[in-house]
Parts: structure tokens; C-alpha cells; sequence
């Protein structure tokens, strides 16, 4: 099964009125999402199919012969970086997995690498967060999205169960996710401000976050 959502990639799909195939159409389109992306990065959704034309070296009449408006351009974008996502996150929970042989361990590697991960996705997510307060074509690919991720991070913790107290594995394992994805998101400005999160307070926070989380899981209660 993939782990991209269904709601993503439909939004992938019906983002271009006309699909690439190959060569240098393919090419041209790829430099149409990539300078998308660096404009959305740098100015939100301030930003024109002028200002993308010339970033990408792409005519107007190329981006319109693939996409009828900035709005589908900014979905496929959008649908490239949920899908993106989702990829990283698999990506990272395999590899803190390999390493870990007790929550102990994995508690600590999970949330440092999460916790970098969501710093170099952050700004792009914002601006994703942003536009589905307004965009039902988006809203729904980012809860989806959102729902896969934690999904995958309560799994990975339940690899652990023999080592979590208490009998609703599963909702201690969820729990654990929340607060830590609360306090990340609080940090690195996804759903509040980005001036709210503070690096000297993370560096000393993540470690007890670990410590706090093992406690919990462990507890017989």
C-alpha cells in the first residue's frame, strides 16, 4: 500500500490541466514547481506566474499550457511537499528504528531527528498551513497527511510495547505523539507564531521531553 494518501495524490493529479511526459517538457515542468516552491518559501503566496516565469526560465505560455491558474500551481507544489513528507518522516522512523533496541534509545534519536526534520520543513509547511485555512483542496490532503504522519510515529513507538505499562498501549503511545508533536509544532512556528519557539530552551527541553515520555510509557497505571 502507499503511503501516500489518496486526498494527496488527487490533488497531484488534478493540479495540471495537462500532465508532462517526458524530455523537456518534463523538464520544463519540474522548473515550474521548483521555482514555485523557492517563491513560496521566500514571499507565501505573494508572488505572481510573471515572478515564476522568470525564476523557473520558463515561458507564460508554457506554465498555462500546464496549469489554468497560480492557484493549481501552488497545489501541485503543495501535493509535492505532503507526499514529501510523508517520505522523510518513513525514512527517518526506519532508521531510528534500526538503531534502537528499547524505547530508551529511540525516544531520544526520535525526537532529535524529528525534531531537525520539522526545522527544515517548517517554513514550507507554514505557508501549506496557511493555505488550508482557506483552500478545501488543501485542507483535506493536510489533515490526511497529518493523520499518516502520527499514524507511522505511534507505530514505530508500539514496536516498544512490551516495554509500556498499562493496558491501552495504543493510547499511551498516542498521547506520547501529541505532546510531542505539540511542543515541536509550539517550537518551529506550525499553528503559532514562529517567534514563540526559542533554540536555547529546545536544546535543554528536547532531552527532558525524551525523559518524559519514557516515564509515562513505562508506568504501570
Amino acid at each position: 500500500m502507499s503511503i501516500i494518501g489518496p486526498e494527496t495524490a488527487a490533488l497531484a493529479e488534478n493540479a495540471p490541466s495537462r500532465q508532462p511526459r517526458q524530455g523537456r517538457s518534463l523538464a520544463s515542468y519540474e522548473r515550474m514547481l521548483e521555482a514555485t516552491k523557492s517563491l513560496m518559501l521566500e514571499r507565501g503566496e505573494d508572488f505572481t506566474l510573471q515572478d515564476v516565469s522568470e525564476r523557473g526560465s520558463v515561458s507564460i505560455g508554457s506554465i498555462y499550457l500546464r496549469f489554468e491558474s497560480k492557484d493549481r500551481l501552488m497545489h501541485a507544489v503543495i501535493a509535492q511537499e505532503l507526499s514529501g513528507v510523508i517520505a522523510g518522516e518513513k525514512a527517518l522512523l526506519d532508521q531510528v528504528l534500526a538503531q534502537s533496541s528499547n524505547l530508551a534509545e529511540f525516544l531520544p534519536r526520535y525526537i532529535d531527528g524529528y525534531s531537525r526534520f520539522l526545522a527544515a520543513n517548517a517554513p514550507l509547511l507554514r505557508t501549506i498551513m496557511q493555505r488550508a485555512s482557506i483552500d478545501q483542496a488543501v485542507s483535506g490532503p493536510g489533515r490526511e497527511t497529518a493523520r499518516r504522519s502520527a499514524a507511522m510515529s505511534v507505530d514505530a513507538i508500539l514496536s516498544f510495547r512490551d516495554e509500556i505499562g498499562g493496558h491501552d498501549h495504543k493510547k499511551k503511545a498516542e498521547a506520547v505523539f501529541q505532546i510531542i508533536f505539540a511542543t515541536m509544532a509550539r517550537q518551529f512556528g506550525l499553528g503559532a507564531t514562529a517567534e514563540s519557539g526559542d533554540a536555547d530552551v529546545w536544546s535543554v527541553t528536547k532531552g527532558e521531553l525524551a525523559q518524559m515520555a519514557l516515564a509515562y510509557l513505562r508506568f504501570d497505571g
